[in-house]
């Protein structure tokens, strides 16, 4: 069966390229008939952040992206965090040293930093491997049995793992092919630390063989680790049940030199994160996808098409097409450029499928903290009339406002440039067709296009902005016969003759 995993570590706000990662996973494992495993990576702990484990959670959970396993539904394969495993990771970085592939380093910080310098001098860069090791205070240069004295004794220590000189290490890797470094360009990684956790590429490996993942797609940032996690199974003797590895191309800033940050969000004025993240530490508040009005179905299918592509001109799909379309050969080895536009046209697409009664629904709720009540079917047909108009639900007030409230101001460029010192005259002769013409439609536009603008010359522009001006406030809205049918002529007339009022030429 296949098993896949996503894999965070509790250290901030989950990046919308993690959501990025969680959801090809997500699709891998349904397209499969697999499963999705939740797996806390908190191995780190100087770097935990309260709040964030949860937030990864809620931000998962708001976009569709299911789990069948994990940290806050358990399963046969927990714990599925990794602090809770933690006293299992040491038999394996110990079996590691009696079998050759790991040893005990005592290196103080300083001595390290020394070592640095020492490189530095030489326009070098110190690097902790083949050539360097019996250079360093480990148990390779003191011997095992001193290396035990100095652990009996309490003596700090990490145990790093030991590459073998000069050998090609070659990665199988869904997206890339096959990548093969030489192990002198390789340091030997700390497994296990000082403080009695192991590190990410430790427990990673352990934790996606005991929990039996047969695929780990996750961000190209891990590619330069992959040829050492390749050499950990080999050490273990798991070489046959190893997963396969796709490593995912960044999402890079909108000009495309670099990857995309938070920075990047702050300053072009877009969200990087799928909920709005308030930090505890510096009280600082991230604006979130969802706070900011996108859809959750928005967002997946933004995602989905950053870095992949079905092979086709579509573009609109939802998670059950993605799901069926989904295929890891087909994802870009190159990064993908975040486009802001793109995401706001994805968003307005999924706002227009929402039914008009779900629109009313958001509408209603802004009319309420207007202090107006409006009756249910006149909402939901306004609803259904400007929902096109509409890409974000904080649009609606805005867009909406004027079939609930006439206007008590008028937008002054609008009147300078349509409101003529006659336009009264023209206004008053609208109020008199009103009450004159049957209240349809066709009869309305007939007497009032035809029979008056069109039979005296008028220009039709300066007459129905200046008429929408007096109804709305400003010259925006659907047209303007539709508009006077949807307020009623009572309604239509009192506006009307406010703004001749009003807006009086002396």
């Amino acid at each position: 069966m296949v098993r896949v995993r996503f894999a965070p570590s509790p250290t901030g706000p989950l990046h919308i390229g993690g959501v990025r990662t969680a959801l090809y996973n997500y699709l891998f494992a349904r397209q499969n008939d697999g499963k999705m495993i939740l797996r806390i990576e908190d191995t780190d702990q100087t770097r935990f952040v309260p709040g964030a484990e949860q937030y990864i959670i809620e931000a998962l959970d708001w976009l569709g992206i299911k789990f069948d396993e994990g940290v806050h539904i358990g399963g046969p394969y927990g714990p599925y965090r990794q602090s809770d495993r933690k006293p299992m990771y040491r038999q394996y970085a110990e079996q590691l040293i009696r079998d050759g592939w790991a040893y005990y380093a005592f290196d103080k910080p300083e001595a390290l930093e020394a070592k640095r310098k020492e490189y530095e001098a030489q326009k070098k860069t110190f690097q902790y491997d083949c050539n360097t090791r019996l250079q360093m205070e480990n148990s390779l240069s003191l011997g095992m049995e001193e290396a035990q004295r100095r652990i009996v004794a309490g003596d700090p220590y990490v145990v790093r793992f030991q590459f073998p000189d000069n050998i090609d290490i070659t990665v199988h890797d869904m997206i890339r092919g096959d990548v093969t470094m030489n192990s002198r360009l390789l340091d030997d990684k700390v497994l296990f630390k000082s403080d009695g956790m192991p590190t990410y590429h430790l427990a990673n490996i352990v934790d996606d063989h005991t929990m039996e993942i047969t695929h780990v797609i996750r961000g190209e940032e891990w590619l330069p680790s992959a040829p050492l996690h390749v050499m950990l199974y080999k050490a273990f003797g798991w070489e046959e049940t190893m997963p396969r590895f796709a490593h995912l191309p960044l999402l890079l800033k909108p000009e495309g030199n670099g990857k995309l940050s938070k920075r990047d969000g702050d300053r072009l004025g877009f969200p990087v994160f799928p909920l709005e993240w308030h930090d505890p530490k510096s009280g600082e508040i991230s604006s979130g996808y969802r706070e900011k009005g996108y859809l959750p179905e928005a967002v997946v299918n933004m995602l989905a098409l950053m870095g992949w592509n079905p092979g086709t001109e579509q573009e609109i799909m939802s998670m059950d097409e993605l799901i069926k379309l989904f295929n890891v050969e087909h994802i870009s080895k190159n990064g993908a450029k975040f486009n802001l536009d793109k995401a706001k046209w994805f968003q307005h697409e999924y706002f227009q499928k929402l039914s008009d009664e779900a629109v009313a629904d958001m509408l209603e709720f802004q009319l309420k903290e207007h202090g107006i009540e409006a009756d249910r079917a006149y909402v939901v047909k306004v609803a259904g009339m400007m929902k096109e108009r509409i890409t974000f639900p904080s649009e609606l007030w805005e867009t909406c406002c004027y079939f609930f409230q006439a206007p008590t101001e008028y937008n002054e460029k609008d009147v300078a440039k349509r409101w003529t010192p006659d336009m009264h005259i023209h206004m008053a002769k609208v109020i008199e067709i009103l009450n004159t013409v049957p209240f349809e439609y066709d009869a309305i536009h007939k007497a009032l296009l035809d029979d008056y603008i069109a039979a005296n010359g008028l220009n039709t522009g300066k007459v129905m902005n200046s008429l929408r001006i007096a109804v709305v406030g400003r010259t925006v809205g659907p047209d303007m016969i539709t508009l006077v049918m949807m307020l009623g002529k009572d309604e239509t007339v009192r506006r009307v003759e406010r703004a001749i009022e009003k807006l009086k030429v002396n």
